[in-house]
């Protein structure tokens, strides 16, 4: 197994990293709070935030790794490196024809009726048969980051733009010159004049993120990131953008692309455009414009810049394969996804990682909220706005029962669906079945299931096989983080007709006229068609931002080369943020009773093994 980068060079083959399993029984080192992490968690002169963390007295000092002042009173024992399968970013090269069967009635001025040609569906072309299709509507002369790179299939629909869009500007956003107010061009967006309704979702989602606002204001006279460069590559939405404004109140400087072809409001990024942030992304990329603007963000002259937030390890391969030199000048990486942790860990164990990261994505605030309770709202969300469907009395098999396949089921249970489960882990497996799941494999359940979701984070887990036995009109769709569970390869072949619906929905017709229906192209539902929960974001971004912050100001030496897990500590002070919302009162320990349990009053309360 191997990640694929692709360099900006054409027709350039770059180096692949490979990719090996890791024992289970290695563990990482557990992240030290520094001053400036502690001080922005710290409550605000005359709050009183429940479970604040420990007066400084109390704490012994961090002279080194894993025992900074959150970090004393933790177990010694670190987390697991989670097992998970790495992600191929490119797609192979294809294209979608649109053909409907069906004809107009035609009024003659005599007034007889007679019936307009039907068109007739025709097999979709591939570039490697057709030249034309390989060409977009760009420039002359605009060479491609890569030949490797494939085109996006929302390239010749409008529905690209975002669901607030009803712009026809087939323009793509790299051949326009905008500006904002301020007169400045260093961004890329579909349609800056979209910035007033950007700013208005952006204010509708900072009243569901309490714990990053409380930070921003408690921090904001320190500016705990003065200095500091961040460049991110994340899903841009609302949510986002609340955090983006957030680190930039702290005194950072910071350029943003997607890490999702189809997750960005383009109003939001508007938005962002018009406050001075160097945005460069838009919903409907081509594979293209996503290296492209991925580029745009680190390739700037005189920006160097000392900070990455990551999701899904896009935008920490592009840097540390195309400008090493400014790889090893980075402070800090943070990374909120299994797939983008899963490739740090790699880099580490082969020697290669030569900057601090931090895994986010198994802080239990990122397992817990944002996989488990995000996704069991999300994925009802995402499947109704595309197909409008009922979910009473559905078949449905999940694939994987992970945080996000147990929210996925759990959801699809309550409204009246059938649930089947497939998983490899036996852990998993059992509680898929004390739930009330029935544990299938996938082959025994594929012909009679109306709905197909892969929730795995592995790779050809929906195989061409498996789609070629599915029913009629079942619909397949994927709740991991990158697009490589299902084999949308397999089905660009030109025995199979491929045939938009609406914006990120697609009918795969097969020759005797069985279709399926697939949604986003196999890539994450719920961001992809949908929206997700500002206030379970508000938990995650939260958590980020404070990893930013003790990455960024940690003394010389403090974190190694190395990923790190963060301290029960932090995962304890972000959830107790966000209690005052349901007017929540937490159960203070007596000085008896703490003595008894062996515990600090302010926390940790469980060791580093607890399972939750």
């Amino acid at each position: 197994m191997s990640v694929q980068v692709v360099s900006a060079a054409a027709d350039a083959k770059v180096p692949e990293v490979e990719l090996k399993d890791l024992s289970p029984s290695e563990a990482q080192p557990q992240l030290a709070l520094s001053t400036a992490a502690v001080s922005a968690m710290a409550p605000a002169a005359g709050g009183g935030d429940p479970e604040a963390p420990a007066p400084a007295g109390e704490r012994p000092p961090a002279p080194g790794p894993g025992s900074g002042p959150a970090a004393a009173a933790l177990s010694p024992a670190a987390g697991k490196v989670p097992q998970a399968s790495a992600m191929k970013r490119s797609d192979p090269h294809h294209q979608h024809q649109r053909h409907r069967d069906g004809g107009e009635a035609l009024v003659s001025p005599d007034g007889t009726v007679t019936e307009a040609p039907r068109t007739v569906k025709k097999q979709i072309q591939f570039a490697d048969q057709k030249q034309e299709f390989n060409k977009r509507p760009t420039k002359i002369g605009r060479r491609s980051l890569s030949r490797s790179i494939s085109q996006s299939s929302t390239d010749s629909y409008s529905s690209a733009a975002s669901y607030t869009d009803s712009s026809d500007d087939e323009t793509s956003p790299r051949d326009k010159q905008q500006k904002n107010s301020k007169g400045s061009g260093d961004f890329c967006v579909k349609n800056i004049k979209q910035a007033e309704f950007g700013r208005r979702e952006i204010e509708i989602a900072e009243q569901e993120m309490p714990a990053l606002m409380a930070l921003r204001k408690r921090a904001q006279g320190e500016k705990p990131l003065a200095g500091a460069k961040i460049v991110g590559c994340t899903h841009i939405t609302a949510q986002t953008a609340v955090l983006m404004e957030t680190l930039g109140a702290l005194g950072a400087q910071c350029r943003w692309a997607a890490c999702n072809i189809y997750s960005t409001l383009n109003e939001v990024a508007a938005a962002l455009a018009e406050s001075g942030f160097p945005v460069f992304a838009w919903k409907g990329e081509s594979e293209d414009d996503f290296w492209w603007c991925i580029d745009r963000c680190v390739n700037v002259e005189g920006w160097q810049p000392n900070m990455i937030l990551d999701d899904g390890g896009d935008l920490t391969h592009w840097i540390y394969k195309k400008y090493p030199n400014m790889f090893k000048k980075i402070k800090g990486i943070v990374e909120e996804s299994v797939t983008g942790v899963h490739r740090l860990y790699q880099l580490s164990k082969a020697g290669k990682l030569c900057v601090p990261a931090m895994n986010v994505n198994d802080s239990v605030t990122k397992q817990k909220f944002d996989n488990l309770y995000c996704c069991r709202e999300s994925i009802l969300d995402g499947l109704k706005r595309t197909t409008d469907m009922m979910f009473g009395g559905k078949q449905v098999v999940v694939c994987g029962y992970g945080e996000v396949g147990k929210g996925c089921c759990a959801a699809l249970k309550a409204m009246g669906s059938i649930v089947y489960v497939t998983e490899i882990d036996p852990i998993c497996a059992l509680q898929a079945c004390m739930d009330g799941f029935r544990l299938v494999k996938l082959n025994e359940v594929i012909r009679q299931v109306d709905i197909v979701i892969t929730c795995t984070g592995n790779k050809n887990v929906v195989t061409r096989e498996h789609l070629d036995r599915m029913k009629n009109s079942c619909i397949v769709c994927n709740m991991g983080h990158s697009n490589t569970e299902i084999d949308v390869a397999s089905l660009r072949t030109p025995e199979l007709t491929w045939e938009r619906v609406r914006s990120q929905v697609d009918h795969v017709i097969w020759p005797d006229g069985k279709r399926i229906v697939l949604l986003a192209e196999g890539r994450l539902l719920n961001l992809s068609c949908s929206t997700v929960p500002t206030f379970v974001l508000s938990i995650t971004a939260t958590t980020q931002a404070l990893a930013l912050i003790e990455l960024y100001n940690a003394p010389e030496g403090r974190y190694k080369q190395d990923v790190y897990l963060l301290p029960k500590k932090m995962d304890e002070y972000v959830a107790s943020l966000h209690l005052p919302t349901f007017d929540a009162h937490l159960t203070e320990l007596t000085d008896e009773q703490a003595k008894y349990l062996g515990l600090n009053k302010n926390g940790p309360f469980k060791p580093n093994y607890y399972r939750y």
